[in-house]
């Protein structure tokens, strides 16, 4: 991770811009912006941003769609993408963690919540990409290359978002070994980072759904273990 962080900061509001801007420079940190979702994919790809705010309604391309075509880009596989969202807002906050989005950031924005949350989210980062090792993992018919961040099965390329990822990762590590949604929570989010209830069945179902439902068990009322 870099002395000083890159941050982009894509939303429609100048006010709101300006805002999170002031904010996070106050810190340190090296912001950009940029007012729609277009402008926000060239500057990203501009920048190379470490953590990118994205607001989720958007003109012209909303925030959901901006992150899912960062994510599709090897370039943006880490890098950390937090959401803005109206509080309350159920539907979005699982839309954004379902494309690969690492957190969400409710509105209003408070000065003392933004800056801890971005610390948190950097932290946790920089602390992922130091324990990646390179090395590669059989787990049945799967190979996971940690380094790479990569999933195959066979000479077929399986694509996970990064948090699905790191899941994936968490499970194969101790095969048959029941993983309790708070411990799931703890590693991969860390505790200093609060996401949603339902975040670890998101991540869940679309493991699922791109690798088959035989290899993650669901153990009622206890969490998840990895089978093959």
């Amino acid at each position: 991770m870099n002395e000083n962080p890159r941050i982009l900061v894509v939303d429609d509001e100048p006010d709101i811009l300006e805002f999170v801007k002031y904010n996070l420079q106050k810190e340190g940190f090296n912001v950009s912006t940029a007012e729609n979702g277009l402008k926000g994919l060239e500057e990203a790809r501009l920048v190379k941003p470490d953590l990118i705010i994205l607001d989720i309604m958007m003109p012209e391309m909303d925030g959901v769609e901006v992150c899912r075509q960062l994510r599709s880009e090897e370039l943006f596989n880490n890098t950390v993408i937090a959401f803005l969202t109206a509080r309350d807002e159920d539907y979005s906050q699982i839309a954004a963690l379902d494309v690969g989005g690492d957190d969400y950031i409710t509105k209003p924005i408070r000065p003392r919540v933004l800056v801890s949350r971005v610390n948190a989210l950097l932290r946790r980062s920089s602390r992922k990409e130091e324990e990646a090792k390179s090395e590669i993992v059989t787990a049945g018919d799967l190979i996971i290359d940690k380094e790479k961040i990569l999933v195959f099965r066979g000479d077929d390329r399986i694509e996970l978002a990064k948090k699905e990822f790191e899941l994936l990762s968490l499970l194969v590590s101790k095969p048959g070994k029941v993983f309790t949604r708070e411990e799931i929570f703890n590693k991969i989010w860390g505790t200093d980072v609060i996401v949603g209830n339902r975040t670890i069945d998101v991540h869940i179902r679309k493991l699922r759904e791109k690798l088959g439902n035989d290899y993650i068990k669901t153990i009622k009322g206890v969490g998840y273990k990895y089978e093959f």
